[in-house]
């Protein structure tokens, strides 16, 4: 499985790595797990719909960040991220913390994969 960043995904971890010092770490685990199960699994991550693409955008809801211990996977921090199945291909598209915003930035989403 290929991995691809947009260039505001890079701005959202490096903006994110300030506060949390573990977090590239933490994600590393977490591609590992998106290399052998790229679907959505909901609790921890669902398909958003809505959005009038063929590609599948899926959000992830529980990442956990050795930085907010004591706090365990719910933390707030979201992962949106775009799966082509064809290609093995996944493109990270957004990185937040909860407290900072509430949802995910749709029309980010559209206008990197229209």
């Amino acid at each position: 499985m290929k991995f691809e960043e947009l260039s505001e995904f890079e701005k959202d971890l490096k903006k994110l790595l300030k506060r949390f010092r573990t977090l590239e770490d933490d994600l590393k685990v977490v591609k590992q797990v998106l290399a052998v199960a790229p679907d959505a699994r909901p609790p921890f991550s669902y398909e958003i719909d809505g959005l009038g693409l063929s590609t599948c955008v899926i959000k992830v809801k529980k990442i956990a960040c050795k930085a907010l211990k004591g706090k365990g996977s719910n933390t707030g921090l979201r992962l949106v991220y775009a799966r082509f199945e064809q290609e093995e291909k996944i493109i990270l598209i957004e990185l937040y913390y909860k407290g900072d915003k509430e949802n995910e930035d749709r029309e980010r989403i559209v206008k990197h994969l229209k």
